[in-house]
């Protein structure tokens, strides 16, 4: 455990729907700062108002109440604090560690073009760090537009202590003389983030591999203002089963996507913190409670996670086995009711115990019980098993028939169905092959699906012998 209280942030930008990775930061940020009786921090970086998307906000917040990761405190918006970042871009250029910079967009895609057909790196050329003071007024009475860069070390190794990683060094050298504040007035994120984490005392900051080029920049922020740095910890990128980065091109990637498909939250949490984290043994089931205690910075990995849906599909399926019949009941039917036009009264609770057997998420119910809400048509001889003949099978579909019209309602159950069947068929001389396959075929219209026997329980004994009696029809 920590000595000192750790405070954490989830950052977002509202640019669209909270990302798999976004949520994985948040996790354990999350799990990090509760662990140690800290605070975790929500705040929206909405100072790009060019990539601001309607609805962004209301979906993180949504999505991570769902999953159950609740923030400490209001919600933080940048855009609501314009002046206080200025300030500190003010304070950066009077102590000489930041500059106003009046080049076009003309002058720097020129610069830009160059470099690329040199085969250089795309950077400032540093055009106006050394603009004389008469120079920069006059600029000013001419009211031309600027930004405030940052300066940069001309060749410095600026290193720092990586949670995740251990000891990293990027040369400045290699480092853009980036812009902090905007000509409309907004900070970049680099020095609102620095600003913000700053202010807020936050003192661990969990974040993507990405942003690990860009913390040389925080760094000479945080001296240049005189401040303490945060512990940084940069975790592994989020890679497809082949090992291409996380895109949309191979699947979903926002969070609420998985939630949207009725998996249960806790499947999602749970296959999510196993996404570079890994508790040093062979457990893979975890409740929040059990990650709040067993999460841990030193057993991240470095290597990309692969985000393996199949993996995410098996989290899904225990835990829908693992609910309480009547619970997986009541979510599951509520789903259907909210989210597809099947015909409600035909699922009944001996469906939903099938289902719960089957379904790893809720969307596959529609399609993987079709033949509960409709028959589905199927050629005859489907009907017909491969090791029997159409005679045996009508036989055997006719003695069905008789069983089950046979079996009273109030003993119509597995035990009696099961007992009763095998009697018949053993007296009749005939194989399963020649009553149970048919009668699959007849109740579902697949050649895979639940038993015959769950599918009699499934369908009841008016609708069941409908069916059976369509299929001698086709025969």
């Amino acid at each position: 455990m920590f000595k000192k209280k750790i405070i954490t942030r989830f950052a977002p930008s509202p640019t669209g729907m909270l990302h798999i990775g976004g949520l994985r930061t948040a996790l354990y940020s999350y799990l990090l700062a509760k662990q140690n009786k800290g605070k975790f921090i929500l705040r929206i970086e909405d100072t790009d108002r060019s990539r601001f998307v309607e609805g962004a906000v209301e979906n993180i917040t949504d999505t991570l109440e769902k999953l159950d990761i609740k923030p400490d405190g209001e919600i933080y918006y940048q855009s609501e604090h314009l002046e206080n970042y200025k300030k500190y871009a003010d304070k950066l250029v009077k102590d000489g560690n930041a500059y106003h910079c009046f080049c076009s967009s003309e002058r720097l895609a020129e610069i830009r073009e160059k470099q690329v057909a040199n085969k250089q790196p795309t950077k400032y050329d540093g055009h106006c760090r050394n603009m004389k003071e008469e120079e920069i007024k006059r600029m000013h009475q001419l009211n031309k537009p600027y930004v405030i860069r940052l300066k940069m070390p001309t060749s410095e190794d600026i290193s720092f202590n990586d949670a995740i990683r251990g000891h990293v060094s990027i040369n400045s050298a290699n480092l853009d003389e980036q812009v902090i504040m905007k000509s409309d007035g907004f900070p970049t994120y680099h020095l609102a983030v620095v600003v913000d984490d700053y202010e807020m005392g936050v003192n661990y900051v969990v974040r993507g591999e990405e942003w690990l080029p860009s913390t040389p920049k925080h760094i000479l922020i945080y001296r240049y203002l005189g401040w303490k740095l945060p512990t940084y910890a940069h975790m592994p990128l989020l890679l497809n089963t082949d090992r291409s980065k996380l895109s949309k091109r191979q699947g979903d990637v926002a969070a609420s996507d998985y939630l949207n498909k009725g998996y249960m939250p806790e499947a999602i949490i749970n296959f999510i913190s196993l996404l570079g984290w890994n508790p040093g043994d062979d457990r893979e089931m975890f409740t929040m409670d059990e990650l709040l205690k067993e999460f841990s910075l030193d057993k991240m990995n470095k290597a990309g996670a692969i985000f393996d849906i199949d993996k995410l599909n098996w989290f899904g399926l225990q835990y829908i086995q693992n609910m309480n019949a009547d619970e997986f009941y009541n979510i599951s039917k509520e789903y259907l009711e909210k989210n597809t036009e099947v015909d409600i009264s035909k699922y009944t609770k001996e469906v939903s115990k099938a289902a719960q057997t089957r379904v790893s998420y809720l969307a596959e119910l529609p399609e993987v019980f079709s033949h509960v809400f409709a028959l589905l048509d199927y050629d005859a001889e489907l009907l017909v098993f491969k090791k029997s003949n159409k005679e045996d099978t009508i036989k055997g579909m006719k003695l069905a028939l008789k069983v089950i019209e046979d079996i009273s309602e109030d003993t119509y159950n597995e035990n009696m169905l099961q007992l009763k069947l095998q009697e018949a068929i053993k007296a009749e001389g005939l194989g399963n092959g020649d009553v149970f396959w048919p009668i699959r075929m007849a109740l579902s219209g697949k050649e895979k699906s639940e038993s015959p026997i769950e599918l009699l329980l499934e369908l009841g004994k008016d609708e069941s012998i409908d069916r059976i009696k369509k299929a001698l029809k086709k025969l």
